[in-house]
């Protein structure tokens, strides 16, 4: 229920959001109409477009984005014409005409029952095309939904929360339209001008059109941080994640005194559904029966599983012999992560020589109804999860839960002490989180935001993109460019990524070129050379290879967390650019 109510509040906030305002000229322009007939069936034409375009997008990928694309030029159309018709009467009288024809051919009754009729379709046909341009409307609450569903597959939770979000945000266009229709009654009561009102929005029905046609609604609206609702979207989400968060990690007693405060949060489900298993022969929650186990959630460019890994490899190195075992599930962000060449290459090279399942159909990530990179849960020797902690942090913590699990277990001579780990690299511990103002920030047009190439993404072709000047946590690209849904991808040798940001540590997840040809880059940091601020992957000079598909370490500031324009400049086509992180 609480994420029922989270995925509401978020449509409510869609009201606010900028991308939103090229589709109020719609709603108030029906404003002067009854509700009951006119902007109800409106709104619930928009609402359930929306949750039926959203859940399209959930199920089948990139066919839905296909879909949704066609629709919206269908709905731009449509929305065009029904300026029009506000704009000059006599065409909107024929323009309505089959339409209220037909309504009277069903209603087959009163003239005031054809009458409904007549209103609530075109209302309803107006929602429907509404909805389809909305869709792409939706901040990070709905980006949880939709990667909720393709993780864990489409359910009856995640119909449910898609519902909620629409059913927001129909409520705060509700709450518009009815005030919006007082605001109207009033002017053409005191002014008498209600034809010229009706033109006006017909103009400005058009204008939202040639936004909407131009990308702006989705490029230049979104960006705006004024009236943006990501923010507050994703505070409710940073909310209801730390209370989890503090929630399950929170151990103030030392561990002979733990025992009680340990409850049972559930039994260890299924570890069948890995499609193959490092380091070991496939393992069962049976076979680990008399264990104490921990079960580490991960994925090989993930910077805050990486920063958390010399602590997990130290627990298995430390407490192998007292009766622990350490399953390392690797659960995929990005496609390449599926590639089991990759992972393998990935665990050799990070020395991982615990067991790792490899999740690549997130049967076990279902399982465990885990939603976090990483997630560690705390498993005792009857097969029970007695603790779990989400993301970095609280190492010394979840270490005492080990030592409980393993006394518990009956093993006497259990170290009473931590260990000491410091990190090489990307896995170095972050620097102090609250000197850190840049959010992870994605490359794909699926999950982006505060992109601000002039004229916004255009998706899945090649596209020239010019040169911009980032405000703080906005980027841009440079030169020809294919955006897909999870990544950018150069087709040109030149182009450049710009990105203004504050923090101490600037990573990037690359790849080279799709026929594995390594790809040259040089990094600068406010126009010069990095010096001594560059990364592992870079030299003094910022340059570097992409060799393969991982995290590179471009920037480690050596006066820590400071706000500098980065942009990295590619010598060879094909590189791939998926997401940014920072520490």
């Amino acid at each position: 229920m609480l994420l029922v109510l989270l995925a509401y509040l978020g449509g409510v906030l869609t009201i606010v959001s900028p991308c939103i305002l090229p589709v109020l000229p719609f709603v108030f322009a029906r404003a002067d109409r009854p509700f009951l007939r006119s902007g109800l069936p409106m709104l619930v034409g928009m609402a359930l477009t929306f949750a039926l375009v959203a859940t399209l997008a959930a199920v089948a990928g990139g066919w839905a984005v296909a879909a949704n694309h066609y629709g919206r030029l269908a709905a731009v159309a449509l929305l065009a014409l029904f300026g029009l018709a506000l704009l000059f009467p006599g065409f909107g009288d024929r323009l309505m005409r089959p339409l209220v024809t037909l309504g009277g051919r069903l209603s087959q009754s009163a003239d005031q029952q054809g009458e409904g009729v007549s209103a609530i379709l075109p209302s309803l046909l107006l929602g429907i095309a509404t909805g389809l341009l909305w869709a792409p409307c939706a901040g990070p609450v709905l980006g949880l939904i939709l990667t909720g569903a393709a993780l864990q597959g489409a359910n009856v939770q995640t119909t449910l929360l898609l519902i909620a979000y629409a059913a927001g945000a129909a409520t705060s266009l509700a709450l518009a339209l009815l005030i919006g229709g007082r605001v109207f009654a009033a002017m053409k009561r005191s002014l008498g001008v209600g034809e010229w009102v009706r033109r006006g929005l017909g103009a400005a029905v058009l204008v939202a059109v040639v936004a909407i046609a131009l990308g702006l609604d989705t490029g230049f609206l979104t960006n705006l941080s004024l009236a943006s609702t990501n923010r507050l979207e994703q505070g409710l989400l940073d909310r209801l994640h730390g209370q989890q968060t503090k929630q399950a990690s929170t151990n103030p007693a030392p561990a002979a005194q733990q025992a009680e405060t340990l409850p049972v949060e559930g039994m260890l489900p299924s570890l069948d559904g890995a499609v193959e298993w490092l380091n070991s022969p496939p393992l069962s929650a049976e076979a680990l029966k008399g264990k104490v186990v921990l079960v580490d959630f991960w994925t090989y460019s993930c910077i805050n599983c990486l920063r958390s890994l010399p602590y997990v490899k130290a627990w298995a190195d430390k407490y192998r012999d007292q009766g622990l075992v350490v399953i390392g599930v690797h659960a995929p962000e990005f496609a390449f992560e599926k590639n089991i060449d990759n992972v393998k290459k990935a665990v050799a090279d990070l020395k991982v020589d615990y067991l790792v399942a490899i999740d690549n159909d997130y049967a076990i990530w279902r399982a465990f109804n885990n939603q976090y990179w990483p997630a560690h849960y705390f498993i005792d020797a009857k097969g029970r999860i007695r603790h779990h902690h989400f993301g970095e942090g609280e190492y010394d913590e979840s270490e005492r839960v080990i030592q409980q699990l393993l006394a518990e277990a009956g093993h006497s001579q259990v170290s009473s002490d931590v260990v000491k780990v410091t990190g090489i690299g990307a896995q170095q511990a972050s620097a102090d989180l609250n000197a850190v103002e840049s959010p992870e920030t994605y490359l794909g047009y699926e999950r982006a935001e505060n992109f601000i190439s002039p004229g916004g993404f255009v998706r899945d072709a090649s596209h020239s993109y010019a040169d911009a000047s980032p405000q703080l946590n906005q980027w841009a690209l440079k030169g020809d460019w294919t955006v897909s849904d999870e990544r950018a991808t150069l087709n040109a040798a030149d182009g450049a990524i710009v990105y203004r940001f504050k923090a101490r540590d600037l990573h990037l997840v690359l790849g080279p070129s799709s026929d594995g040809k390594p790809v040259r880059f040089h990094v600068t940091i406010d126009g010069a050379a990095p010096g001594a601020d560059h990364g592992m992957d870079v030299d003094d000079n910022g340059d570097g290879t992409i060799t393969g598909q991982r995290l590179y370490q471009l920037v480690r500031q050596s006066g820590g967390a400071r706000e500098r324009v980065f942009e990295i400049r590619f010598l060879d086509p094909g590189a791939q650019a998926y997401a940014f992180t920072f520490g």
